[in-house]
């Protein structure tokens, strides 16, 4: 993984220098690119393992060049973090909807900047979640095929909503899921749940789990995440 070739979008060349700094000392190779015009191309050529990508660019914004990469053929598979400035909640939002593996806040800790590279990295290695798959997380067991889950080996009732929910966000720890993108994830006939309802069911569900429910982490101002 330390090999893994990272390119690093950003307009700012003391941060190119800082982030470029740090991952060369982790044994990354890195490229970079001062605005997203610049990035996308070199994206295309170069076929990085990851990118690190500011929002506030000269020229296409960092959505924009987002969601250019995740349309594309040769880049839609390419993780990418999102690096953006504190309190910046609706573009995280939107970026992780168009297709954003994860994001930092400005200004950021160098140790956690790699530990979040090596995280995304080692997901997107991840062999494809299979949906019928029992899934265990800790002392947390969720059987998809049976609709049915344990906590510490004894079982918790669940509406056909929360056990939707729930198994969503625990088939990717560590993954950051929208509001919207649990909405969509388990809308149907049989889940009648919107946004404003997915706080609601969140609530029920840590209630339910007891000593599970704080594997449910909350990400302020853009949704949830079980924990890894």
């Amino acid at each position: 993984m330390s090999n893994s070739k990272v390119l690093v979008i950003e307009d700012d060349s003391d941060i190119r220098e800082l982030v470029r700094y740090n991952l060369q000392n982790e044994g990354f190779s890195v490229l970079e690119a001062q605005s997203g015009e610049i990035g996308i191309d070199v994206s295309r050529r170069e076929r990085p393992d990851l990118i690190l990508l500011d929002l506030m660019l000269p020229g296409i914004q960092g959505l924009e060049v987002c969601k250019n990469l995740k349309s594309g053929r040769d880049t839609q598979a390419t993780p990418v973090i999102m690096v953006t400035a504190k309190g910046e909640e609706a573009d995280i939002v939107s970026g992780l909807e168009v297709g954003a593996d994860d994001y930092i806040t400005k200004p950021f800790s160098p140790r956690v900047l790699i530990a979040r590279v090596r995280a995304v990295l080692r997901r997107s290695r991840e062999i494809p979640a299979d949906d019928s798959a029992i899934c265990r997380v800790h002392n947390l067991v969720i059987d998809p095929q049976r609709h049915e889950v344990q906590v510490d080996e004894q079982r918790v009732d669940m509406t056909r909503t929360e056990f939707a929910v729930l198994h969503y966000l625990a088939q990717r720890p560590g993954w950051v899921r929208t509001r919207y993108q649990i909405v969509d994830a388990v809308h149907g006939e049989q889940y009648p749940v919107t946004e404003r309802s997915v706080d609601v069911q969140i609530v029920g569900l840590r209630k339910k789990l007891g000593t599970a429910g704080d594997l449910i982490e909350t990400v302020r101002g853009v949704g949830y995440r079980f924990k890894d």
